[in-house]
């Protein structure tokens, strides 16, 4: 059997943060046939289980999580071939590292996931708030997922069209009731990236903003630029406990957007078509310092301007931290951050941990 089953474990050891009460129980998973153990254990506790895969995006209460926690480990990719208009399927196991994914395909010379290079995290976690990064999102390319339905109490299928894939969202996210077991994605075998539309990305390759180069090219030049943001996983040294991202970029209106172009922002537009501006961009101009501190054991890192955690950090210094900077930037710029951090466990009723 290889499904391993542990009781009370500290959940901060499964997360990048490295914050978090206990589990009551912990599934680490490792072979979608031993699920149906896994559901008949669920049955024994409360609530929905809540499915954690490298723990890089999440924040978890320091009360823990009385409901059973699910560790997806699978691994696995699969060619399936390509279908009438070109587009080669590769099915892709939950568990398996988005990373790892990206540097398969791009090596078989197929693009679609090349801005994705140096993204933590498993490829189940993909969907869930549609990831994306310089350009791209898994939108773009998602054909369908299967997943188990803890309402229906049975394995479903969906199409990329039924899971509300917007930006960072998705009917996943913070919905509780599916867990991702396989994806299936559609690629395009070609010789060159898509157009790269972010400008520190092509200024690294030394092109114009649009050229389009081989995509291993761009995915290496993708990787150095989140390296130099310590947004990649064991590169960032002191702010290694860190999310990446704690906020979405804000969708700007018109006049928001010409406002902050005239001071200086950089205003990128979205595959949604709405104009956003990068929430560290936003933490800077409110006057926050690299390596200052916000809240005990949280800081704003010395690479790049989001929070990461320190010695004595607690989920609750950290959402103090956050109300802090989303005031601040409130009011400094008159734009509202949204956490993009997941919060995971049981938290107080009265506490608000969206911010």
């Amino acid at each position: 059997m290889s499904m391993r089953v542990t009781h009370g474990l500290p959940l901060a050891r499964k997360t990048t943060l490295g914050i978090g009460g206990p589990a009551a129980v912990f599934v680490d998973l490792q072979d979608l046939a031993d699920l149906p153990e896994f559901v008949a254990l669920a049955a024994d506790f409360p609530g929905v289980p809540t499915c954690l895969g490298d723990g890089t995006n999440v924040l978890v209460s320091d009360a823990g999580c009385s409901s059973p926690v699910l560790r997806m480990n699978t691994q696995g990719v699969r060619f399936m071939g390509e279908v009438a208009d070109g587009r080669t399927l590769v099915e892709v196991q939950a568990g398996h590292s988005l990373h790892e994914l990206v540097d398969t395909v791009v090596r078989r010379g197929l693009i679609g996931m090349e801005m994705l290079v140096g993204i933590p995290g498993t490829v189940g976690a993909t969907p869930v708030q549609n990831v994306g990064a310089y350009g791209q999102e898994i939108s773009e390319t998602l054909v369908e997922v299967t997943a188990w339905d803890w309402v229906l109490s049975r394995r479903v299928t969906l199409g990329a069209a039924a899971c509300g894939l917007g930006h960072r969202t998705s009917i996943f996210k913070g919905a509780g009731r599916w867990t991702l077991l396989t994806l299936v994605f559609a690629l395009r075998k070609s010789a060159l990236c898509a157009p790269l539309t972010y400008r520190v990305v092509a200024d690294r390759l030394d092109v114009p903003v649009g050229s389009r180069v081989p995509p291993i090219e761009a995915a290496r030049a993708v990787l150095a630029v989140r390296r130099g943001k310590g947004m990649v996983l064991g590169c960032s040294g002191a702010d290694r406990r860190s999310v990446g991202s704690v906020f979405f970029s804000p969708e700007l209106t018109p006049a928001q957007a010409r406002r902050l172009r005239d001071e200086g922002a950089s205003i990128n537009r979205f595959p949604d078509g709405s104009a956003r501006v990068s929430a560290s961009w936003l933490i800077r101009r409110a006057g926050f310092a690299l390596g200052g501190p916000i809240a005990e054991g949280v800081r704003v890192s010395s690479l790049h301007h989001t929070l990461v955690a320190d010695e004595g950090a607690s989920a609750a210094g950290f959402t103090e931290a956050i109300d802090v900077v989303v005031n601040r930037v409130l009011e400094c710029t008159g734009v509202r951050l949204t956490p993009e951090v997941d919060f995971l466990g049981d938290w107080p009723e009265e506490e608000d941990v969206a911010g």
